[in-house]
């Protein structure tokens, strides 16, 4: 005959501090800091105002706008970190290169509009190609829209529509 075995029964762990433990896996699951200027320079043990006060930057917009008094003589200022406020600068003033474009149906649909009505609105809300019966405000959108990406193909369109009215 064999023995018995005794399971052992989950026991509450009196030693563990259960808020101390949600604290830290809150913090873990933190978003990461997408921003490689700030991430580099980050100190997990600061906190977020203390991160930001150490760079230069602010973490409440509502206590850097009054305006400050003059700095004493025998006070410094809190900045440890300025190459991050630069480096930040840098990277703001280079030009992105992800810009919103137009889908190719959207171009062809402004192009015929363009071609065939010129700039009456509200014709072009009546025409067959208007699918999703935009209004003339909707389609004067799209073409402003379109203006505002390829400018030259928008002019070449008007002056070619004015060559073909004039001939």
């Amino acid at each position: 005959m064999g023995k018995v075995r005794k399971t052992r029964k989950n026991t509450f762990n009196y030693s563990v501090n259960r808020k101390k433990l949600r604290r830290r896996a809150k913090k873990k699951g933190a978003p990461r800091i997408t921003c490689d200027e700030l991430r580099n320079a980050w100190d997990p043990m600061k906190s977020v105002a203390g991160n930001l006060a150490e760079m230069g930057l602010v973490a409440d917009p509502n206590k850097a706008l009054p305006i400050r008094q003059p700095m004493m003589i025998g006070e410094q200022s809190k900045v440890r970190k300025p190459y991050v406020v630069e480096e930040l600068k840098a990277a703001a003033s280079v030009p992105s290169k992800k810009t919103m474009g137009i889908s190719t149906d959207m171009v062809m649909y402004v192009r015929h509009m363009v071609e065939n009505y010129g700039e009456d609105h509200k014709a072009m809300a009546r025409d067959e190609q208007n699918y999703y019966q935009d209004t003339p405000k909707q389609i004067m959108r799209k073409i402003n829209l379109y203006k505002r990406h390829h400018p030259q193909e928008y002019q070449a369109l008007i002056e070619s529509r004015n060559k073909v009215q004039q001939s």
